[in-house]
């Protein structure tokens, strides 16, 4: 039985195995130095749009606004990419179960973080929001004590979770989240926060690793 083949079967079996070749190029991640790239230069970008409005809410605050991050649909959609990659660098890889987003502009970008991580997304909100059983936790404000409030099937026993939210300045509020987390039964992978104030030490009250994404100056 003769199997050599023709020219022709040849040069065909040779493009199928440069076009499987080539969809498997295309199926494969974007290398580390890739990611490295884009996330630097988006980080850059975000950075700029921001806003700062001094004296607000009161004298001596310069108040940094991140709402153009979300008035623009280019720079939200960018915004949702660069906290992606932001995660998959600090977490190696390693997705979270469940997104947890602060009451109240953790609920911003906390949803479209956890679609494009595949996770589910759990608010945690002030005392008396939230219908059903729940979870609480207190931390100090300025002028008093709060409770923040989670359901408590929010999260599944094990479950890799993050915490989200714009800002950490004190820390409080960060710290009585990951109370709730670690009440829930969830494993706390670390919190991602937009921005950080610097000298306020917010970061020293929470016990799992802290990552922000861009610098207040």
């Amino acid at each position: 039985m003769n199997t050599q083949q023709t020219p022709e079967a040849l040069t065909a079996d040779s493009q199928q195995g440069g076009n499987n070749h080539a969809t498997r190029l295309e199926s494969q991640p974007p290398t580390s130095a890739a990611s490295a790239s884009e996330l630097a230069s988006s980080k850059i970008s975000l950075r700029a749009a921001l806003r700062n409005f001094a004296d607000f809410p009161i004298k001596g605050i310069d108040f940094i606004d991140i709402l153009p991050l979300f008035a623009n649909h280019a720079l939200h959609e960018q915004l949702i990419r660069t906290l992606e990659l932001q995660v998959l660098e600090f977490t190696n890889g390693v997705k979270p179960d469940v997104v947890v987003g602060l009451d109240a502009r953790g609920f911003l970008f906390g949803p479209s973080l956890a679609l494009r991580l595949g996770a589910g997304f759990a608010p945690v909100r002030k005392r008396g929001k939230l219908p059903g059983p729940t979870e609480e936790a207190s931390f100090d404000k300025e002028y008093g004590q709060d409770f923040f409030q989670i359901q408590t099937d929010a999260i599944e026993k094990g479950q890799k979770v993050l915490v989200v939210d714009d800002i950490i300045a004190t820390g409080g509020s960060a710290a009585a989240a990951a109370q709730l987390v670690e009440k829930a039964g969830g494993d706390l992978m670390g919190f991602l926060f937009i921005l950080e104030i610097d000298f306020l030490k917010g970061r020293d009250k929470l016990n799992a690793p802290v990552h922000t994404l861009l610098k207040d100056k």
